[in-house]
């Protein structure tokens, strides 16, 4: 059979992207992780794996295939063994998907690390797998690298209190705040004893130059059963800085809070988008009865939210646009004086004397011509700030 050249995925003018030029007849696990560092040598941002499909890269937002062949069940097994373990197939089947973290080293002083899930999907009629990995920097950007606005630098280290960086997924939330730690590790003073609860953790900070700290990375469930766990954990090792994955239930929000009110700075992340929304939902979770008392132990320790979204840019790549708003002590005093659900509107109000709306973010980086008008647009009605 003769020999298949690489295919070219893109117009003559565009083809950066192949498919892998080794590809072998049958995947085995030597050839996974080779594989994988072609796949980020392509400036893949994420590899999707899937029963009976060829295997995808994702290349600034547009999917492209990296193999030419279809995958089959004895691939799929090769890799869920090499990611996973033995024991990936029967986790699937009791219908748990699979979130883990994955590493290569190809020489003693380089790390490729990857953020992986694992879900069982339907595939012509059988049951498979789909496995999606997202390629992680081998050390955790700068505020800099990402055109994080000074306001929010900042903003971004309070004595005690809660920051929370929302957006939907695949926003930055997770790089935005590995670049907060990086700049909290790099002061001069460092930021003490720093403790993170991540699922999975996906940056380390193992080259950041930082002798006044100390960071201790726990992954959920692996180490500890559930994010609410990791956060009274946390209140037993003495921390300054507490991160937590995701604030997504009662508990931890009850923890987070908890955690703040005794002294510590708590970062973390929920799925909502605009200011005034992530107050809302987070106070949502509570039973409407002990809502109004929550709401003042949450509004007690807000400093900052931010919220981010990434929507393609003008010549190639994604662009980072945010809305924030800071709340000091006269802010917090004056929405406590209010009922709290009265709180979205007036937090709409006062957000572009104490942050920046999206709407308003948005217009900047328009007129900046980093986005395009269909993205100024849908920026400008999505957290409905005005």
């Amino acid at each position: 059979m003769e020999a298949r050249k690489p295919v070219s995925l893109l117009k003559k003018e565009d083809n950066f992207a192949q498919t892998w030029p080794d590809e072998p007849n049958r995947f085995t696990e030597e050839e996974v992780d080779k594989f994988l560092l072609w796949c980020v040598k392509q400036n893949s941002s994420d590899i999707t794996i899937q029963s009976d499909r060829p295997v995808y890269n994702e290349i600034h937002g547009v999917l492209y295939p990296a193999t030419f062949r279809e995958l089959d069940a004895a691939d799929m097994g090769i890799f869920l063994q090499k990611l996973y373990g033995p024991e990936a197939r029967a986790r699937l089947a009791s219908a748990k998907d699979l979130d883990v973290s994955y590493e290569i080293r190809p020489d003693r002083y380089t790390r490729i690390r990857f953020r992986v899930n694992i879900t069982a999907v339907l595939s012509r009629g059988r049951d498979a797998a789909q496995i999606t990995m997202r390629s992680l920097p081998s050390e955790p950007p700068s505020m800099k690298d990402l055109n994080i606005e000074k306001e929010i630098i900042d903003a971004w280290a309070p004595r005690q209190g809660v920051v929370v960086i929302t957006g939907p997924t695949g926003s930055g939330k997770t790089t935005l705040l590995a670049a907060g730690n990086r700049m909290l590790l790099e002061r001069p003073k460092g930021c003490g004893k720093m403790l993170t609860y991540e699922a999975p953790i996906e940056y380390v900070y193992d080259s950041i130059h930082s002798p006044r700290s100390l960071v201790s990375q726990t992954e959920i469930p692996r180490h500890l059963p559930s994010f609410s766990h990791g956060i009274r954990n946390a209140l037993r090792r003495k921390p300054e800085v507490i991160l937590v994955g995701e604030a997504r239930d009662r508990e931890t929000i009850s923890a987070t809070i908890e955690a703040a009110q005794t002294g510590h700075a708590v970062y973390t992340t929920t799925h909502t988008l605009g200011v005034a929304n992530t107050v809302s939902r987070m106070l949502s979770t509570y039973d409407i009865s002990e809502r109004e008392e929550r709401a003042v132990a949450l509004m007690e320790t807000l400093r900052l939210i931010v919220t981010q979204a990434l929507v393609p840019r003008v010549g190639g790549g994604r662009c980072g646009v945010r809305e924030w708003m800071q709340f000091p002590d006269d802010v917090r005093e004056k929405l406590m004086d209010m009922h709290f659900t009265k709180w979205p509107n007036e937090i709409q109000r006062m957000i572009n004397q104490y942050g920046r709306s999206m709407q308003k973010s948005a217009e900047i980086a328009f007129e900046a011509g980093l986005i395009d008008r269909r993205s100024y647009l849908l920026l400008s009605s999505s957290t409905g700030s005005g």
